[in-house]
């Protein structure tokens, strides 16, 4: 499973670890069958994220904007401002093996998570 993040500038790591945990909750599934972390490019120095990450014990992928605009998330986003179409559902299923969403987003205070499988 791959967990798409999509993040508020400034994000703590624990607000990041928080807000996957209730998802993962929500889904019922387990931070064991999270292969990875994905978000967009223009969050790879988002220290929180990061953070949560190397906590967790789980990768952190940064997709380019190209990849993330080649998906037609299901979810309106408020990443159009940035030129994207989405940053937590195509990230999330860019990286998965069946390119199928079982969470759709969901917005947790500052966090966005999506869930791929």
């Amino acid at each position: 499973m791959i967990v798409g993040i999509g993040t508020r500038r400034g994000i703590t790591k624990e607000e990041v670890i928080e807000a996957v945990k209730q998802a993962l909750d929500e889904c019922g599934l387990s931070l064991g069958e999270i292969t990875s972390f994905a978000s967009a490019k223009l969050k790879e120095n988002e220290q929180g994220l990061l953070e949560a990450g190397e906590t967790l014990g789980i990768p952190v992928d940064f997709l380019p904007d190209e990849v993330l605009n080649s998906y037609s998330p299901p979810s309106a986003s408020q990443a159009s401002r940035f030129g994207l179409k989405g940053v937590a559902e195509p990230a999330a299923l860019a990286l998965s093996e069946e390119k199928q969403l079982i969470c759709r987003k969901k917005i947790y205070g500052r966090v966005t998570i999506a869930i791929a499988r």
